[in-house]
């Protein structure tokens, strides 16, 4: 049985129009992630990675992030942090010499040591030989990704994911988060992606539609949402034929009714392929 109820993400990342998108079945080979979202306040965000990140990468990435939330260890700030604590740390960053080293403050992160087949089930996927293996290799492209952060004249860049390490022997897992994400798992500002009503929903469109509609609209909130933006969710490319359009809103129909009726939201139709989502409110002892 699952037993996690959310993830708590950092709102950018789950903002990022891109970063996780549907894909085609040689669009692995042909693509690459290249994003750049201008998140507000001058502050902007650069994912690059050698392979594009689809629906089961999303999945995976809330299903860490999750696990981090009431089971992660925190690591504190080096100048505070014990012994164990800052070998951790000299894992997360690796300065160029001693004396770039002996500078640097590195900020608290979080890591997780669980297991692969205990993230399968948390995010609903297979826990069969093949099923881990894919598992594995989405966390692999997770973990190739960095991203640069510019906030006016500062940039700092990091990976997605700072340190993986698993065990084909015992099926162990460990990961620990970008600061950014690591603040948010802790407490900061984030996005609460409720894993309940992720578990419950089948197709790609309605995963990747449901991740950002709860990135901007927070339980008990509501937002007026057109087919056209939502279709942007799951497709970042412009459609290249008047065909593939009209599919895509179809698509995203099919989509708002299965985020209806399997999540839970209330939505109503305002227009012409427009709806508003309202988002349920949390039950007491779950925030």
């Amino acid at each position: 049985m699952a037993d996690l109820s959310h993830a708590r993400i950092d709102r950018a990342h789950a903002l990022a129009p891109g970063l996780f998108r549907s894909l085609g079945p040689r669009d692995r080979k042909k693509l690459k992630l290249d994003i750049t979202y201008d998140y507000g306040d001058g502050e902007r965000l650069e994912f690059r990675g050698f392979e594009p990140l689809g629906v089961l990468d999303m999945r995976v990435f809330q299903g860490l992030v999750a696990m981090a939330g009431p089971e992660g260890k925190l690591l504190q700030n080096s100048a505070t942090a014990s012994d164990v604590g800052k070998r951790l740390l000299d894992l997360l960053y690796e300065p160029a010499d001693d004396e770039i080293k002996q500078a640097v403050i590195k900020p608290t992160s979080v890591v997780i040591n669980d297991s692969l087949r205990r993230l399968a089930r948390e995010i609903g996927a297979p826990e069969d030989g093949p099923g881990i293996k894919r598992l594995k290799k989405s966390i692999e492209r997770l973990f190739s990704v960095t991203i640069f952060v510019q906030s006016g004249r500062r940039r700092i860049g990091s990976r997605l994911l700072s340190v993986y390490a698993s065990d084909e022997d015992t099926g162990g897992l460990r990961v620990a988060f970008n600061p950014r994400l690591a603040a948010a798992v802790i407490g900061g500002a984030h996005a609460r992606i409720d894993l309940m009503e992720t578990r419950a929903l089948d197709s790609d469109p309605a995963r990747l539609i449901h991740q950002r509609l709860s990135a901007f609209v927070d339980p008990g909130k509501s937002r007026e949402v057109s087919a056209e933006t939502l279709s942007g969710y799951v497709w970042p490319d412009p459609a290249d034929t008047p065909r593939t359009a009209r599919s895509r809103i179809t698509k995203v129909r099919k989509a708002v009714d299965e985020i209806r009726s399997a999540a839970g939201w209330n939505i109503t139709k305002t227009g012409t392929d427009k709806w508003r989502f309202i988002r349920p409110r949390l039950i007491e002892n779950t925030a």
